[in-house]
């Protein structure tokens, strides 16, 4: 009898999120296809019967969900709507990609396709299968846009209900989310959605951290909406005056956004002052353009409050590349507090909710050519010479992601659209892959510059060439945008594989004058124990490069006693210190492993086993107190970084398999140099009493510190040798309450924690 109640409940439950599910539809701008989206519920329902999420609720309420993401929060239609509601019919029922095609038509079936090559996740248990899955997402994104948006909305679905899976598997998928789909995301215009993948992202792999951050902001919003009121009240008026129909917004900061500003700046939650933005949203008057009307908003606004003049970002008369436009300035309200405004018609609010999907519906013709699409043609364009290594091609798409850009002119005057810090190298192969190749130069603003030369917004750039050209090694240095790197790259591979070739040529004549075809299998075996060497091909590449003389088979075919103390290198070049030390191996000659650790233990940190056991990464340079996680390295060994350090993320995201959590254990033995920096008023002896503080009350040595003045004030680095995090802290509150002395916080030096700035 229960059990009946329960299913009543279920199905009306179901057929609850259904109609509102059309109910969205319904309310959409798209033609109304309700009987095929009733026709592939059904199919899905039926598929997925009698299976349940970890959740326990009918596995039918995840596609479900993703359908109502897709048409509510992304603004697709009927046939994605579709797709999400048959995402996963393929992978975990018996029904084929077929079987969708004869049902519901070729385009569904190539979508849910697309989605079921995809299903995995990013990144699979082996590098081949994280490259592999990694391309086909990229290939199926390039041929509908579709296929990820659909996918992002899965995600995005899934980090909603991650408190539901294992911790372990809320790590990885987390870590996954940070890394790509939240890059995605932005990179699509899905701001929204960026935001919170961001946050949710951030909520599990630092809950403490999230946790306090929104104690913190939820103390303050009723303060900073109440100074919106009043800021706003002038606004609103000024803005009926001119006879507008609008919306008025406030904007509260994220706390990933806030955790992320706080940790590029170094400052506390306390000081992050811009975490209200004010949005106006208006109806543009037909009679004039939208971009006049938005400077006339603009004019007026600065007529209420005094503007920020470094603070102006116009992305209206150029648009970002995700098809981002709006005008945003930073005025100063009545009590002295800096507040950013986003001036934005309807439709421009609606690019910056929906990203691609609304691009769409405002496309005036097929000529049309969004920066999105040029954006997806460069992906195309990658995935003609991939990466071997699952990283390396991961790195270089990601490459673009996130870059905020610049704007650069041709000589005839075009304007292209490049990333912050890209270089004139990377420029040529914007425009065409020849001439990045035999690029000697250019000419920015009519003044001969290098290569290597950083363009900056308003240049004028006319690429040199040679025939004579080629690239060279440490162009890799120079290049930072995924087309300029993943060409080279390709470029280099093929040389490599020429110079192997003449290696092997090289190789087998030298077989051949020693009359050794017939022991071609052993000849290699101690070729390449002679030479310290694991493959064939790094060997022939070594002697097509002339590094090897292949004359040295002789001596590999001597009797092993006469060679043996002959110095071998390894495949990176590195002489081995014991020339007489021979690797341990099988009869097969291969490398014995090294036995693993046991697995998913909690690593205790102390200070007999730091620099033995385990090793402090150079990228993040964790001290005790950092919270901290532990990654077994491809040599065996355990590298602690911390949990916030970007490269960790990337671990996160990949090798989820060989990360370990890790805690402190230390008894305040071995010290650490950290860096602190601060500033503060220039009076006598206010430097004599902030040293008295460190070396008197505190008993820290001192390993380097640099201060200078100006125009009254100072500021400065201090490195010192501190035992944790906590007696930094303490250090850093007892200076901080020396008079004149303004700001004093602790420096974290990490890739990747620059500044991003806020459009959301």
């Amino acid at each position: 009898m229960q059990e009946n109640e329960t299913s009543q409940q279920e199905e009306m439950l179901i057929k609850q999120e259904f109609e509102a599910l059309l109910d969205d539809y319904r309310h959409s701008v798209h033609r109304q296809k309700v009987e095929i989206i009733t026709k592939a519920f059904h199919f899905a329902k039926q598929a997925h019967r009698g299976v349940r999420r970890r959740s326990g609720e009918p596995y039918i309420m995840h596609p479900l969900a993703v359908a109502r993401i897709v048409v509510s929060e992304i603004g697709l239609g009927s046939t994605s709507i579709c797709a999400a509601l048959l995402h996963d019919v393929v992978e975990d029922t018996e029904y084929t990609t077929e079987d969708i095609e004869n049902l519901f038509g070729p385009k569904i079936a190539s979508i849910v396709d697309g989605l079921t090559k995809i299903s995995g996740g990013v990144f699979g248990k082996q590098a081949s299968e994280q490259a592999e899955n990694f391309r086909k997402l990229l290939l199926t994104m390039s041929e509908d846009i579709r296929v990820i948006l659909i996918k992002i909305a899965d995600r995005l679905h899934n980090m909603r209900t991650l408190q539901f899976q294992p911790v372990e598997k809320q790590y990885k998928i987390a870590g996954e989310t940070q890394y790509i789909y939240a890059p995605l995301a932005h990179r699509l215009g899905l701001f929204n959605i960026k935001t919170e993948l961001e946050n949710l992202s951030f909520k599990y792999e630092n809950p403490e951290t999230y946790a306090e951050i929104e104690q913190k902001l939820a103390e303050k919003t009723p303060d900073q909406l109440a100074f919106f009121e009043e800021f706003a009240q002038p606004i609103r008026e000024k803005l009926e005056d001119m006879g507008y129909e609008f919306d008025l917004n406030a904007r509260i900061k994220s706390v990933y956004s806030i955790w992320r500003k706080m940790q590029a700046k170094n400052i506390p939650f306390e000081d992050v002052y811009d975490l209200l933005a004010v949005r106006i949203i208006f109806d543009p008057k037909p009679d004039m353009s939208e971009k006049d009307q938005c400077w006339m908003i603009y004019s007026a606004l600065t007529n209420i409050y005094t503007p920020h003049p470094q603070r102006i970002r116009d992305w209206i008369s150029t648009p970002k590349a995700n098809g981002y436009e709006a005008l945003h300035v930073t005025l100063m309200s009545k009590n002295g507090q800096w507040v950013e405004v986003q001036i934005r018609t309807r439709r421009m609010h609606e690019i910056a909710e929906k990203g691609l999907a609304a691009h769409w519906k405002y496309k005036t013709g097929v000529a049309d050519e969004t920066e999105l699409d040029k954006w997806l043609r460069t992906i195309k364009e990658m995935l003609e010479h991939p990466e071997p290594s699952a990283i390396d091609f991961l790195d270089t798409f990601k490459l673009n992601l996130f870059a905020s850009e610049i704007f650069v002119f041709t000589p005839t005057g075009e304007i292209k659209t490049m990333p912050q810090g890209s270089t004139t190298l990377d420029f040529a192969f914007m425009l065409h892959t020849e001439l990045g190749l035999h690029c000697i130069g250019a000419k920015v603003n009519r003044k001969l510059e290098p290569l290597d030369y950083v363009l900056k917004g308003g240049d004028q750039v006319e690429i040199l060439t040679s025939h004579n050209q080629e690239p060279q090694p440490e162009w890799l240095d120079i290049a930072t945008t995924a087309k300029a790197r993943s060409t080279l790259k390709a470029w280099f591979r093929r040389q490599e594989r020429q110079l192997v070739r003449h290696g092997e040529e090289l190789y087998q004549a030298e077989l051949q004058r020693l009359h050794l075809e017939n022991q071609q299998d052993a000849a290699l075996y101690k070729m390449l124990r002679m030479h310290g060497i694991k493959q064939p091909s790094q060997l022939m590449l070594l002697i097509g490069k002339g590094a090897i003389d292949p004359a040295s088979l002789q001596k590999a075919m001597e009797p092993k006693r006469t060679w043996r103390r002959f110095i071998p290198f390894m495949s990176d070049g590195q002489q081995k210190t014991d020339p007489t030390e021979e690797p341990a191996t099988d009869t097969a000659g291969q490398t014995e492993d090294k036995p693993e650790k046991a697995k998913k233990q909690t690593l205790i940190l102390t200070e007999e086993n730091i620099g033995k056991e385990y090793h402090i990464a150079p990228c993040c340079h964790p001290i005790p107190g950092d919270e901290v996680l532990g990654y077994l390295d491809e040599s065996g060994q355990m590298v602690i970084h911390k949990r916030s350090c970007p490269v960790a993320m990337k671990l996160r995201s990949s090798y989820g398999k060989n990360l370990y959590s890790a805690v402190w254990s230390m008894h305040r033995q071995n010290t650490y140099i950290e860096t602190i920096e601060f500033e503060g008023i220039d009076r006598v002896g206010v430097i004599i009493k902030m040293l008295k503080v460190i070396s008197d009350d505190f008993k820290i040595n001192i390993h380097d510190m640099r201060i200078t003045a100006s125009t009254g004030i100072f500021s400065g680095r201090v490195q010192l040798y501190v035992y944790d995090t906590h007696e930094i802290r303490e250090l850093c509150e007892a200076l901080s309450k020396i008079k004149d002395v303004q700001t004093v916080r602790r420096i974290v030096n990490m890739p990747g924690l620059d500044d991003v700035e806020d459009i959301d």
